[in-house]
Parts: C-alpha cells; structure tokens; sequence
C-alpha cells in the first residue's frame, strides 16, 4: 500500500485525461474492427476525435524503448533504455525485459523479474529524465497506471505479493518498494489499494481485461487525474496469430476500455468528464523466417554467454531484440577494429539483415565506445549501409527532417529511401530514419553497431524462440513503426501542427492539457543531439 497522503486534484477545466495506450495497434485493424461494430468505444473516440495515421515510434520499435520515449518525450539517447535485451558494459551481463519465457529462464527468471519490475525504472530509466507521472505528481495533479512498463512517479509504494507472482518473488527475496504514480496497479506485485479485481500481471492474453476492472474501480471512487490506462494483450495475440488476425483482441481491448467508460456513467458523460489520446507504442508485420543472430556470429567470434565461462574473453556480446539487434564489440585496442570489420561482414552475408548502422569517427574509423566520455569527438558521425548503399549522416544544416532537427549527410539518400525536397528531407519507408538512428547509436547503453531486419524475419532470442508464424517488431521499417495517435477533448490539439508525429511528443500533450510547461525534457533532448553532433 502507498505511504503518503493523497495529493491535491489538478484538473484542466474540469477535465480529466485518459491515457490508453493498446499495444501494437495498427491502423488499418484499428479501422477494420471499428468499422464491424466489434469496437464501439474506440469508433465513438474515432469518431469525435482526430487521428494522426502515422505517428512514428522508436527505434528498435520494441514497447520497453517506446514506454520510456512516451513516458519522458525523450530518444534512448536521453532516456537510457536501448531495447528488449541489451549487454550491460559494466556489470558483463545481458539485460532482459522478457523477449519470451525461454529467453526468461536462459537469463534467469529471477534476474529478469528484478530487471523488470525495479531496474528498468529505478536504475535504467535516466535519473535526469522526468516522466510524466513525476511532473504532474510535482504539480498536484492526481496520477494513476494500469500495468505498465515505465511508471516511475513521486510516491512510495510497498509490494504486494499477491497471486501467481507470490511464490517467485518469495523466492528473489522481493521486499523492495517502489515510486510510481498515486495509484499503482502492478499486477500481483503491487497495488496503492485493494481492488476486487484478480491480477494476471503473469498471464499474458489476460492483462486487458485487470485494466478494465481497475479502470472501473478508479473511475467509481474518482481516484485520478491522469490515468495511463495500458492494453497490452494485442501484442500477445498479434504475436501468435500475426497482424491481421487482430480483430478479436482490439474488440476485447475495446471492452476493457468500456468498463472505464461505463463506471463514468456512458461515453457522453465519461467524454464530459475525460479528454483522451489513444495510440500504441508501435505496429507488427507478418514474420515467416528466423535469423539465428546469435549462432551466425558465434562460428566466427567468441560470444559473451548468458553465464559466465571460463576460457579468453568474449569479443563480442549480441542482443536480439525481435526484428531488431545490437552487436557490443567487446574486444579492446587493436583487436576492436578487425573485430568490429569483421561482424560488418557477417552482417553483409546473412540472410533477413535489412540495414546495419554504426558510429565512426571523423577518420571514418569506427568509434570504440567510452561509456565516461561526455559526448562524440568533433566530425563523428553515423553510418548506415544497406543493399550495398551507404550514407553517412550527421546533425548539421543541409537539412531538416519533418521533425525540424537538421542533418549533414553524404552518400546515397537510397540506403534510407529518403530524398531531399525544398531543402526538407523525408522518407516513407524509414520514417524519422536519421533521427531515430542517432538516438538508438547513442544511447549509453547501445551496442556498436545496430540492425534492422528486412520484413517476414525476426531474429532468433536467447532462449531460441521467435514469432516465425505471426507477427512481431523492432524494426526501422514503416511497417513496425508507423500506429495510430487520436485525440479527442484535447484542448488545441491540431493534426496538422507538427508535420511529423511521433510517440515522444506524447509527454507534452499530458503536461498541456494541465496548463503545464512542455518539459525540460525536450530541451535536453535538443542539447543531448547538439553535443552527439
């Protein structure tokens, strides 16, 4: 149970603000199920709202990485959470937040619960990047969150341990607290107050309906502000069945939102009380074939294992990240070049690889990273090479992209499928392409180099499981990155007023809607860029 007091209501205008993030919702299913009937509470915010049909997510495009890009306004540069499974440099051990149960047991069931559930938000998470749970908590304005991933907020909550999740945290010695929003319902682990609903945080394909149930005991007792009300058992269900045979399980993510929206007295009052953005963290494609990542570079290189071995060192450590993955160049001095060369090359031969980038210095050597420095060397730049093209790109003047920053590029535009017109550069099938690279390359916690698969592959996991039959993500591609952003009672909200949305522009919407400043976080963003450049 929480500790403090509750805090005082800040409302904009009376109205409060719904969060509802449904993960990996794409457009055209979106369109499809509402248009059945099967969705009627998403059709009536379609309705009465606005849509952006492309807001860009993150890059990799995997929910741990686009919760803290949402949550912060900020790029893994800015907010420190690099992907799905990343090598931590100074612990020498691979990160997992769950890529699949096999990966879970392969990296420890317990290590991963701790990373889940405490590290990502309490130590992964950048201390210097304010959620919006912590601005609107400093505000007055009362917060509250359905499971999800990045929740880190102002008060104090003690653990649970309730339900399936009761015997393993027993088990990993589970006693700490946590800092989240006013009203925290983390599944059997935590809960700011006792509910009649029954926790599945452990069972995916039946988290939806715990939101629904909390939902409608929040909005009975009115115990919030802003509520980040999450669906994440789309992701699930597109995962096993594939993209296009999602229609049943937005209809059910549609029926846990009604629970909210019926214990608020119908859509008419629940729209008079609550304005609401509604958008995922990023989409799917159809995969049909693995890419064994792990064992391609092992025939070559010595790969750090998820324990630890005797014999020489590791050369190089591999994070798959679905349809996404990062290669740490581990060797040190003389050996990094050649070993860094040398996974280029793999690279270049193995089948599904769509497009690899990497940083390299102004000799055009690439960058041996130094987690102490305090930014690149002058002239740095990112590299980016696809179907044997390569542009090399930096922040710079040549250029804008649809998201204003500016760019200095050489090469070919093709690598990205981008161009140039009216001094503005773009491109469709890698949207926010630059943009979204130089954060990925730059996070402290990124690898060397950074891969995006081509569509129908997905990488194979540490614990040698993959979505080959469904659908999955992480990509740079359209086809995982591009989702829905509807607003609607969002007070100025113009589709038109950014010539490209993304899900970092999420955060401002929160804090405007409370008469609040845009955060300090996008001006750090600005100087994370302007000191990478």
């Amino acid at each position: 149970m929480s500790a403090t007091s509750d805090p005082p209501s800040r409302r904009a205008g009376g109205r409060k603000l719904v969060l509802v993030m449904v993960d990996s919702l794409r457009v055209d299913m979106l369109k499809r199920t509402v248009a059945s009937g099967n969705a009627p509470n998403f059709g009536a915010i379609l309705e009465q709202g606005s849509m952006v049909e492309d807001c860009v997510s993150t890059f990799p495009s995997v929910t741990p990485v686009a919760s803290s890009e949402m949550t912060t306004g900020l790029r893994p540069d800015g907010h420190g959470i690099s992907a799905v499974n990343w090598f931590h440099r100074i612990e020498r051990r691979y990160v997992e937040y769950g890529s699949s149960f096999e990966a879970t047991r392969a990296l420890g069931l317990i290590r991963t619960l701790y990373d889940i559930v405490y590290d990502m938000n309490l130590a992964h998470l950048s201390a210097d990047a304010e959620t919006v749970f912590e601005r609107l908590g400093d505000a007055g304005v009362r917060t509250a969150c359905t499971p999800f991933l990045i929740y880190r907020g102002r008060r104090r909550h003690e653990i649970g341990l309730d339900g399936v999740l009761r015997r393993v945290a027993l088990a990993a010695s589970f006693r700490h607290a946590v800092w989240g929003p006013d009203e925290l319902f983390y599944g059997e682990l935590y809960a700011s107050r006792k509910v009649v609903c029954k926790p599945t945080l452990a069972r995916p394909g039946t988290r939806d309906a715990y939101s629904g149930c909390v939902g409608r005991e929040l909005a009975k007792e009115e115990l919030y502000d802003f509520l980040l009300f999450s669906l994440p058992d789309n992701d699930h269900h597109s995962h096993r069945f594939g993209p296009q045979a999602t229609e049943e399980s937005i209809a059910l993510a549609d029926a846990a939102f009604g629970e909210l929206v019926e214990a608020s007295g119908g859509m008419e009052r629940f729209l008079e009380g609550n304005a609401v953005l509604m958008l995922a963290d990023h989409s799917q494609t159809e995969v049909e074939k693995e890419v064994p990542l792990i064992d391609a570079l092992g025939a070559r290189w010595r790969v750090a294992m998820p324990s630890l071995e005797d014999g020489p060192p590791p050369e190089i450590a591999v994070s798959p990240s679905a349809r996404a993955a990062s290669v740490y160049v581990l060797a040190e001095g003389p050996r990094f070049a050649s070993v860094h060369s040398g996974a280029l090359d793999d690279l270049r031969a193995l089948e599904g690889v769509d497009l690899f980038a990497w940083l390299a210095g102004p000799d055009g050597t690439p960058l041996e990273r130094d987690p102490a420095a305090a930014g690149l060397p002058p002239g740095a730049e990112a590299v980016v090479e696809r179907a044997g093209m390569e542009l090399r790109f930096r922040p710079g003047s040549a250029a804008a992209d649809l998201r204003g920053a500016s760019w200095d590029f050489e090469g070919d535009l093709g690598t990205l499928e981008a161009r140039v017109d009216s001094g503005e550069l773009s491109s469709a099938g890698y949207p926010d392409a630059l943009g979204r690279l130089w954060g990925a390359l730059n996070a402290p916690q990124a690898g060397e180099i950074v891969i995006s698969l081509a569509e129908g592959y997905e990488c194979v996991d540490w614990g040698g499981a993959s979505h080959a039959g469904g659908g999955s993500h992480g990509g740079l591609g359209a086809g995982d990155s591009v989702g829905p952003l509807v607003a609607c009672g969002l007070d100025g909200f113009d589709v038109q007023s950014r010539r490209q949305w993304t899900i970092a522009d999420v955060s401002d919407l929160v804090l405007g809607h409370f008469g609040l400043a845009p955060s300090d976080n996008a001006t750090r963003d600005a100087d994370v860029l302007a000191a990478t450049g």
